[in-house]
């Protein structure tokens, strides 16, 4: 993460949205890693189930980044993160049970659609806002990797209409977790 806070430099509305940007960040490192958590319950490859581990454990450090803009930015985490946390184990249950290529196929199209979303917000931040954006650039080239690993380990590509739900269920945590 970048040394020096910027959220001084920054209007009261700049400071408001690029907060809730990264709140919604928060939530996702928040689903990442209850999805990689549960997903490892179910594999039998012990290499990949260390993978996963490792993965979700790479997600507690964007955690904690976005946690510390969040405060930078004087506003909150969402108010429903044991919700969100809760909801994607049980979605990273249910893909782990259907077997390592379907999780993985999982983890690869949960990845791409981040890496998307995070491309969205380097759009939306301002561009004074130099710490936030530093935080989301260095997300969206871990959760490219991320995506790479699931692919060549495995991964079969989700089906059209699973694609189009995990979009779905992403833009109501995304449009909620803005706003609360």
């Amino acid at each position: 993460m970048p040394d020096g806070d910027r959220a001084g430099s920054l209007t009261d509305a700049e400071r408001r949205e690029a907060g809730a940007l990264m709140r919604v960040n928060h939530v996702g490192e928040i689903c990442a890693q209850a999805l990689y958590t549960a997903q490892a319950v179910f594999t039998r490859d012990s290499a990949l189930q260390k993978e996963l581990l490792e993965a979700a454990d790479e997600e507690t450090d964007h955690l904690a980044w976005t946690r510390a803009r969040i405060e930078e930015l004087g506003t909150h985490t969402s108010w429903l993160n044991p919700f969100w946390y809760a909801g994607a184990f049980g979605l990273g249950l249910a893909a782990g049970r259907l077997g390592d290529p379907w999780s993985l196929g999982f983890v690869a199209e949960t990845e791409r659609q981040v890496e998307a979303h995070l491309d969205g917000h380097l759009d939306r931040l301002p561009l004074a806002d130099t710490a936030s954006r530093a935080v989301v650039t260095q997300m969206k080239e871990d959760e490219a990797r991320h995506a790479r690993w699931a692919e060549q380990s495995g991964a079969v590509p989700l089906p059209g209409p699973a694609r189009l739900l995990m979009r779905l269920a992403a833009r109501v945590m995304t449009t909620v977790a803005h706003r609360i």
